[in-house]
């Protein structure tokens, strides 16, 4: 019986984490929720950016993570 969640991901002969893919999709959805948060002028209200830049992409590997890890 096999399991159809990943559990690595090979390229080149190299194993990666399932979860590297996860992060490196987080930071591009973050990067482009970040440049249309900048384009509507939404980020004036956003006190501290850094943080708020943190927080998307954590809430982005959770989501990321819970779709296509399904731990």
């Amino acid at each position: 019986m096999t399991n159809p969640y990943p559990h690595e991901i090979a390229l080149s002969g190299v194993y990666f984490s399932p979860l590297l893919v996860a992060i490196i999709l987080s930071i591009v959805a973050t990067l482009i929720t970040v440049y249309l948060l900048n384009r509507l002028r939404l980020s004036r209200f956003i006190v501290y950016p850094q943080f708020a830049f943190l927080a998307i992409l954590t809430l982005y590997i959770i989501l990321i993570d819970a779709v296509y890890i399904r731990i």
